[in-house]
């Protein structure tokens, strides 16, 4: 299969899970009336633990993820690539789905509780799916030229900018942990720090960045299938 063929496939698989998880998360907001998630204790308290199964349910999310990059890829860093752009193309689709299901987000800016672990993670839905952007860029850089490497100050800059996105998105969660479980199930953000996510997400591009210096230096290393190459040389 060339890398291309095995991009889409990828992207196919993505979109499929997006479509899954887009249903479920439909079908959790309907029962527990939180259509519109920016609401306090995003997941109430009743005879069904939703909160639990909603961990689990995430971890397996990743998971599945991180699956279908090793399958992908044929190297470590082609797997990982996969993985990134699986996790982007999910991310986004997954928002575009909930549109025709829900009526929401009504905006890009519009409130979301992104994750659960290990706290809660709030922040306008333009905040993730930029992040998902750069995932499928970088992604598609490593799966397409494995032999190439960001170098490990691009890494280490990179994990400095996840750092501080997910302190911006746990923020408020943090601030209200010392109230015990209640405070953080109750808390709901009002205000973004939009200056130190551009911050971070500058930051995270540094392996793209690192990696679109050396195909510019390299011309050898064009941005192409080598499968395609393999055919032309036979």
């Amino acid at each position: 299969m060339s890398d291309k063929a095995r991009w889409l496939l990828v992207a196919l698989y993505a979109a499929a899970m997006a479509w899954v998880e887009s249903a479920v998360v439909f079908y959790l907001r309907v029962m527990i009336d939180r259509l519109e998630p920016h609401q306090p204790n995003p997941l109430p308290m009743t005879v069904f633990d939703f909160g639990g199964v909603e961990l689990v349910r995430e971890a397996a999310t990743l998971i599945m993820l991180l699956a279908v990059g090793y399958l992908a890829g044929k190297t470590t860093r082609a797997r990982f690539g996969y993985a990134l752009i699986a996790f982007g193309v999910w991310d986004i689709l997954y928002y575009v789905f909930l549109i025709p299901m829900t009526g929401w987000p009504h905006s890009l800016l519009d409130w979301d509780i992104l994750f659960l672990i290990p706290l809660p993670w709030w922040g306008p839905v333009l905040a993730p799916v930029s992040i998902s952007i750069l995932m499928i860029i970088l992604g598609t850089q490593l799966a397409f030229h494995d032999h190439l490497a960001p170098r490990k100050v691009s890494w280490a800059i990179a994990f400095l900018g996840v750092w501080i996105a997910l302190y911006v998105f746990m923020a408020d969660s943090i601030q209200v942990i010392g109230g015990g479980a209640e405070a953080v199930r109750t808390v709901l953000p009002t205000s973004f720090n939009w200056l130190l996510f551009f911050v971070a997400l500058i930051l995270m591009c540094a392996p793209s960045v690192d990696m679109g210096r050396q195909m510019i230096q390299n011309p050898n290393f064009n941005f192409v299938d080598r499968t395609d190459l393999e055919v032309e040389k036979t």
